[in-house]
């Protein structure tokens, strides 16, 4: 930090010091300065506020005496870790905010508050992901090496679907992984689905009427809200959507998962691609949006090819990303547009800028065709199946009342009760045993599934903290 905005009254009842002090304590308090920042020389900060200098030290003395900052050798104030202080205060505010509410709003809020502040040992998320593995060297190297070979030019503004060398690279990679058949020219990069889906709107036009699956990736089903989408929900069976309903319906569009369903983790059959695609093939405006969000991550069977790779009539927009496979905070994803719509994207779309850093483009593109990501994913697919394979050992003592299912591919599996319990019932009992567990009805639009089903992720955990967590859960629902 260079600069802090304060403003000073040199008449106010307090002393220029008192104000410079209260100002930073409660841009702490309220977590607009954070912990671990740094906060302005004395001598900068008096030179940018035009006082004197002593007034700046008496406060930020004040400061460090009560906790608020520190002083580090030849570096300068931090602001210390405030979570303690944060987290009281927060408890305060809301006790104080409940005692003004009716007796009602006082119980759902009192529920909340105690969910919200339970101290969860163990979250087997399905979205958590490994970083031990992560080639942090190697990336470090490539960024350093990018960085000092003068390249003036990755500074300038690059072209609209992304730079053309990692269009070429993502084509190719996915050629050789997953089947698809496309040209650079077809690829547009965006940082995150979510960027690709409003990229798509714009693409495909308003009120265009689609089918999604139910249960389905809640974050897509929003985004398709928000375009105002006409949204039709379409049950699944052990082979994903049921492609039957489709010409029941009034729909143009249909976002899938088939190789790997989320949350279900339904592995969709060559017959159910092959309705889905005969749907498509049988309207010019239809079009199948293939989500195909972790693939990399496959236990058993052969590979299937990519929903694209058998799509014969130019029907399939294809979306990928690279968070799962290397790291979220890459914010790298990627669409393929059928020839068909790409006039539609130059005509509607051109002057929309890449959202990707044309260096984090050019760092991506070097670690994949250097044969990096290759070895990266080698290894966390090695890790993951010994997960994987762990989680399944911990689970055997749990098949007399549950259903496992959802092991053929990607980081969670799902476990279904036998029996009527409710499924709050068991994130409750988790919870109160220290583990964090997430239901399946989370994922629905409509509807309530019949029987309780749990998502017990295991990408984010260690060995060691899945056997724990396993044990705490045995304790909890056996």
């Amino acid at each position: 930090m260079y600069d802090m905005t304060i403003q000073l009254h040199a008449d106010g009842d307090k002393c220029l010091y008192e104000q410079i002090y209260e100002h930073i304590r409660q841009e702490i308090k309220e977590g607009k300065l954070l912990a671990g920042e740094r906060l302005p020389s004395t001598r900068s900060l008096a030179e940018y506020l035009q006082i004197s200098r002593s007034t700046v030290d008496y406060a930020y003395a004040q400061l460090q005496s009560e906790g608020y900052i520190e002083a580090r050798p030849y570096r300068g104030y931090f602001v210390c870790p405030m979570e303690d202080l944060l987290q009281m205060e927060s408890n305060l505010g809301a006790s104080l905010q409940m005692n003004m509410c009716d007796a009602g709003a006082d119980l759902d809020e009192d529920k909340s508050s105690k969910k919200d502040a339970v101290n969860y040992l163990y979250d087997f998320s399905p979205n958590g992901i490994d970083m031990s593995g992560f080639p942090f060297g190697v990336w470090k190297r490539i960024t350093k090496n990018i960085l000092t070979d003068a390249n003036s030019e990755l500074f300038s503004q690059g072209e609209a679907q992304g730079d053309y060398d990692l269009r070429l690279t993502i084509t190719r990679y996915l050629h050789s992984s997953r089947g698809v058949n496309c040209t650079p020219d077809q690829v547009i990069i965006g940082a995150g689905n979510d960027y690709l889906l409003m990229l798509l709107e714009k693409i495909l036009g308003p009120q265009v009427k689609i089918a999604i699956e139910n249960p389905t990736y809640k974050r897509a089903y929003q985004i398709f809200q928000s375009f105002a989408y006409p949204i039709t929900t379409v049950d699944m069976d052990e082979n994903g959507m049921k492609a039957g309903r489709l010409e029941k319906e009034d729909v143009s569009l249909a976002y899938v998962m088939p190789s790997h369903q989320f949350p279900t983790g339904v592995v969709m059959p060559i017959g159910r691609r092959r309705e889905l695609l005969k749907w498509a093939n049988g309207g010019e405006e239809r079009y199948l949006i293939e989500d195909d969000y972790d693939s990399e991550f496959r236990y058993r069977g052969k590979p299937i090819p990519s929903l694209q790779a058998s799509d014969t009539h130019d029907k399939v927009i294809y979306i990928g990303t690279f968070s799962k496979a290397i790291a979220p905070a890459i914010r790298v994803s990627y669409m393929v547009l059928p020839e068909k719509l790409l006039a539609a994207y130059r005509r509607s779309c051109h002057f929309y800028s890449c959202t990707v850093s044309r260096i984090d483009q050019r760092i991506l593109n070097e670690f994949i065709s250097e044969g990096y990501f290759e070895r990266h994913l080698n290894k966390m697919r090695k890790i993951y199946r010994g997960k994987h394979d762990l989680l399944l050992e911990c689970l055997r003592p749990f098949e007399k009342k549950f259903t496992i299912s959802g092991e053929h591919a990607g980081l969670h599996l799902l476990l279904t009760a036998k029996d009527y319990t409710q499924e709050k019932t068991f994130i409750r009992a988790a919870a109160q045993n220290g583990v964090k567990v997430y239901g399946l009805s989370d994922s629905l639009v409509a509807g309530v599934p019949e029987n309780a089903t749990i998502l017990l992720g295991f990408g984010g955990l260690k060995n060691q903290e899945i056997i724990e967590g396993m044990n705490l859960l045995k304790k909890a629902w056996l």
